[in-house]
């Protein structure tokens, strides 16, 4: 397909680049304008058919729909503004700096352009900016059937019809009712008559998190969104948590590999932010990794007198970030899918202590035994072969006991201090656990290398 549309392109053959474009979906047209050059995209897009316009324009990158709207005369990039659902509109613009927001929203129609400054004057991150007013609501007294009636004169504009929403004349949200469970009442009751009260909403000022976890538990398509009085502002529908909740989980996940989250998809981010994202982080570790250098020089004699310990370094310091890593990147994700709390920070620190122990005596019995059965075929640990394997043990045990109780701990101390947990990075659990490994490692060999090796 794309050596075919590049050559209908390239040719100007625009019949037949017509007639190909149609047989294509909105989404198949996007993957290709996406990688295709900007005076290609222009091109093609402008040939697309008026249905198959909107369709493809909602799965283009970011960055080509800026482009378009920019290059696209001013009627055609207002028709495609407008195209766009409030929320879906919101997060295209709420990137965007200042003055092509400005230069877009004066685009679109007085109602819509009122609509979206409101939706962008809502705190950043925010439920609502989320939200669309694109929703049905009805009144209590109405009957079933005229509950039905306004459906199918409104519903076509509605973002969702899965659920009505009952709220009375102020406003206010009463209740929400499925669209299901009308098909089967007699359209003579009134809608007061099958309201049960236990509306699940969510407040307009509300953090982004909070709406992916109430729809995770809750199970919903869509959900409500009240200010601070109890009236219906919109809604928030499961497209966008579901587009927000992958945003949350790229950003986590780039934060606990060691670096800041990018602003834009990776193939589209400039060479320069990629470094600037990374290279702060890095910086910060290296500077973290010069004390575990100061620390071997404190230990320099020991090292001297007793060479063979240094073979065992890289084992017993890894094996302590590895275990540091797992334990904050098992209670950043437990945080963020709510299920441990602040509250619960005792059990978590009883729990990962026990289970540091458990894996430290594992690991520990592993490098023990390492010794004992190398030492039977080779002199290579010398005559205190026995003291060196007991010092392998016990530093594990230590190493690994201190490396998930950092973990664990490190997150919950950011959460309490309002920061992000995933910036307790498995990068940097692993630079301090590096650190104050090496000072057990080697204040075991002390103690029990003493007057022998030492």
């Amino acid at each position: 397909m794309q050596d075919l549309m590049n050559e209908l392109i390239r040719s100007g053959n625009t019949k037949r680049l017509r007639k190909a474009l149609k047989a294509l979906t909105g989404y198949e047209i996007a993957e290709f304008l996406n990688n295709q050059p900007q005076k290609f995209q222009l091109r093609m897009f402008k040939e697309l058919p008026e249905n198959l316009t909107f369709e493809c324009f909602d799965y283009l990158s970011q960055e080509t729909q800026n482009f378009l709207l920019h290059a696209l005369p001013s009627y055609q990039a207002a028709k495609l503004l407008k195209s766009f659902a409030p929320d879906d509109r919101t997060a295209f613009l709420e990137v965007l700096p200042k003055e092509t927001v400005d230069e877009f929203v004066k685009l679109l129609p007085i109602s819509e352009r009122l609509l979206t400054l409101k939706l962008l004057g809502y705190p950043e991150k925010s439920i609502g900016r989320l939200m669309t007013t694109d929703y049905l609501a009805v009144l209590p007294h109405w009957t079933i059937e005229k509950v039905l009636d306004h459906i199918k004169e409104y519903g076509h504009d509605s973002e969702t019809i899965d659920y009505i929403y009952v709220i009375d004349y102020k406003g206010r949200l009463i209740d929400d009712i499925k669209l299901r469970d009308l098909l089967f009442i007699s359209r003579n009751k009134r809608v007061e008559s099958i309201l049960n009260g236990n509306v699940i909403a969510l407040s307009v000022k509300e953090d982004e998190e909070r709406a992916i976890n109430v729809f995770r538990m809750h199970d919903r398509s869509a959900l409500p969104v009240i200010d601070n009085e109890g009236v219906l502002l919109g809604i928030v529908t499961i497209d966008d948590i579901l587009r927000l909740s992958d945003e949350e989980a790229t950003e986590d996940i780039q934060k606990i590999g060691g670096m800041e989250a990018l602003d834009k998809p990776y193939m589209q981010a400039p060479f320069l932010e990629l470094i600037k994202k990374r290279a702060g982080w890095l910086v910060i570790l290296f500077l973290g990794e010069m004390m575990t250098a100061t620390a071997l020089g404190y230990f320099e004699k020991e090292i001297a007198q007793a060479v063979v310990l240094a073979l065992f370094l890289p084992l017993v310091i890894s094996s302590g970030g590895n275990a540091g890593s797992q334990a904050a990147t098992l209670i950043i994700r437990a945080m963020a899918l709510e299920e441990v709390k602040l509250k619960d920070w005792w059990k978590i620190v009883k729990r990962e202590c026990a289970s540091g122990v458990v894996l430290g005596l594992i690991l520990g019995l592993i490098g023990f035994l390492r010794v004992i059965i190398w030492s039977q075929f080779s002199n290579i640990y010398g005559d205190h072969w026995f003291l060196i394997a007991l010092t392998i043990y016990f530093s594990l045990i230590g190493v690994i006991l201190w490396g998930t109780f950092s973990g664990a701990v490190l997150p919950l101390v950011l959460r309490y201090f309002r920061f992000d947990p995933a910036t307790s990075s498995a990068p940097f659990i692993a630079t301090m656990v590096d650190v104050v490994g090496l000072i057990i490692y080697f204040m075991v060999a002390i103690f029990l290398l003493k007057g022998t090796l030492l």
